[in-house]
């Protein structure tokens, strides 16, 4: 089931916008609800999140249970975490903060089973099911598991076409923030240089026929950016959603009260 679900998904990122948010929850019902509600798939933050490699572990039960993909963003620069959210059972991986070929490099040797790359060999872990899966069927399915690079910088804007040239990445995420950061327009990421920059990205990983996708807080920023080809949509923020909605409750029951008096 797991493998179909993830088959499923990679089949429709190739046709459709696939949305999801990042999660900063340790809540494992949270988590069941997003993927009750719909969404194709989570982020599970350990870069700006709480949660250790054991919680992130029943996050991801969570996610199976729901049927939604499981997508871990490391740390930036934390490689060796890369293999240790693989084997616990995430779909794929996030890695921030990427702006060389290197770097890239790096990340699939990291994820990825040889001849693919070089990741730490061992079938007793949760993703190969203890040991009850095939050993060579685990090698082989493993191999299948998302790699999603993180763009979101001038160093990674310079190194574009040499960072696109590593063959390997499922995705390119551009990071909005970090990315107006660097421009010198720090959170205002609908700034026109902003914009302008990851068009510029969004065209050359379209040119390669690599899907691309960004970071949204909005339905009219995510509809602006599928426009422009992009089809790995995050949408917001698991406490960021439960607030403007627990807010905008509040509101309308204060309204409500109003008007009865």
């Amino acid at each position: 089931m797991k493998e179909n679900l993830l088959q499923k998904f990679k089949e429709k990122i190739g046709r459709y916008p696939v949305f999801g948010p990042f999660c900063k929850t340790s809540d494992p019902g949270i988590i069941e609800v997003l993927g009750h509600a719909g969404f194709d798939f989570i982020i599970l933050d350990m870069e700006h999140g709480p949660s250790n490699l054991e919680t992130i572990q029943n996050l991801i039960r969570a996610a199976e249970i729901a049927e939604i993909i499981s997508i871990v963003r490391v740390s930036a620069g934390d490689y060796e975490m890369i293999s240790k959210v693989l084997d616990v059972g995430a779909d794929g991986v996030q890695v921030p903060q990427v702006s060389t070929p290197q770097a890239v490099e790096r990340a699939l040797r990291s994820a990825k089973f040889a001849p693919l790359g070089e990741r730490g060999v061992c079938r007793f872990v949760r993703a190969a099911g203890y040991s009850s899966t095939e050993k060579n069927n685990y090698f082989q399915q493993a191999n299948d598991a998302l790699l999603i690079i993180q763009l979101e910088g001038k160093e990674a804007l310079q190194n574009l076409n040499e960072i696109l040239k590593v063959k390997g990445p499922d995705i390119i995420f551009i990071g909005p923030y970090d990315l107006s950061q660097s421009l010198g327009f720090t959170g205002d990421i609908e700034h026109p240089l902003v914009i302008e920059k990851t068009k510029e990205i969004v065209k050359a990983c379209i040119n390669q026929g690599i899907a691309v996708g960004n970071f949204t807080e909005s339905p009219t920023q995510t509809g602006f950016w599928t426009r422009q080809g992009l089809r790995y949509m995050s949408f917001s923020v698991d406490m960021g959603m439960m607030y403007n909605a627990s807010r905008d409750l509040v509101r309308e029951l204060h309204r409500e009260c109003e008007t009865d008096t």
